[in-house]
């Protein structure tokens, strides 16, 4: 049985879903004050049907990581993610606060709010940095994200979201997505749809399927840079500080991905900080003609307890795309 949900909208800011009482996500569209972290939506917090915290917010090793948010680390010479840009082996990560674009939130084509779902509909443009000689507050790409709440399921401690992309270009040129192990960084394909865990999730253990992952690092480090071919899933578990047990985070790419514009792998990192990424450009770039478009869809299950594969693997089994 699923478990109604309340919808609360403060228009112009953010979205609120509660269920049973607790708040299990807030989905932020107002502008961030600072630009160099790159103004764009997010959703945090995140919490388990128990109440207990799975995202980050502005850590201090990276103050623009900000819950579960779509992302482009590497985009055509600018940073669509925010923070220090990559700039190859020989300069490193540098703050250039000109190559940090930004998400802008245009409105909701729909917004749909029933007994146990949440549907939108959101339209963002791609606004190069105003400060880039010659492309300054550019729009380079339209964007229809669509945002899924549902399967609120208390018996088994879990809720459901569903995160689409459909990204058109419309800068009048080809956009070069890449990462910064495009741009000579060993392992560190991150970009996309990006999760950050809470402090205290750092060291957790990662799973996939087939036998790979395992505890703390190590498992993490299996799976990193693993094609999505080979782990339509990933699923992430730590525990808490404060209360006493574990909370598990399931990350998966729907069946339609296989067949998206370019191969995805997983970015993932158990220390030195809890993230995940499905990442569309690891270890190669690709590129988006003019008023061409490309789309992806994910799914995170938000679960209590501390699973192990068959969890997983009985969950997606039991609830279809």
């Amino acid at each position: 049985m699923t478990q109604r949900i309340t919808v609360t909208h403060t228009h112009g800011e953010q979205i609120s879903v509660a269920s049973g009482g607790v708040e299990l996500m807030a989905y932020v569209y107002r502008p961030d004050p600072d630009a160099f972290e790159a103004r764009k939506p997010y959703a945090h917090p995140l919490r388990t049907l128990a109440g207990n915290p799975v995202s980050g917010y502005r850590p201090n090793d990276h103050r623009w990581h900000k819950g579960l948010q779509m992302t482009s680390s590497h985009l055509s010479g600018q940073n669509f993610w925010g923070g220090n840009c990559y700039l190859g082996p020989e300069k490193g990560y540098q703050r250039v606060d000109e190559l940090v674009g930004s998400m802008r939130h245009d409105g909701f084509e729909e917004f749909t709010v029933a007994e146990d779902r949440l549907r939108f509909v959101e339209t963002l443009t791609w606004v190069a940095n105003p400060a880039v000689q010659h492309s300054g507050g550019q729009e380079w790409a339209r964007e229809r994200r669509t945002i899924e709440l549902h399967s609120v399921e208390p018996d088994a401690g879990t809720w459901a979201l569903d995160w689409s992309i459909n990204l058109t270009n419309i800068r009048g040129e080809a956009l070069h997505f890449g990462s910064p192990t495009t741009a000579g960084r060993e392992m560190a394909g991150y970009t996309g749809l990006n999760w950050r865990g809470p402090r205290d999730f750092t060291g957790g253990d990662v799973i996939g399927p087939d036998g790979r992952g395992g505890d703390g690092e190590k498992g993490a480090s299996d799976l990193m840079g693993t094609p999505a071919a080979d782990a339509p899933w990933v699923a992430f578990t730590g525990e808490h500080d404060d209360v006493d047990g574990h909370s598990t985070l399931l990350f998966a790419h729907a069946p339609e991905n296989a067949d998206a514009i370019h191969a995805s792998h997983w970015f993932v990192r158990s220390e030195p900080i809890p993230s995940v990424a499905p990442s569309w450009a690891f270890f190669e770039e690709f590129e988006l003609e003019p008023g061409e478009s490309f789309g992806y869809r994910y799914r995170v299950v938000v679960a209590d307890g501390a699973w192990d594969r068959a969890q997983a693997e009985h969950y997606l089994k039991n609830h279809g795309w």
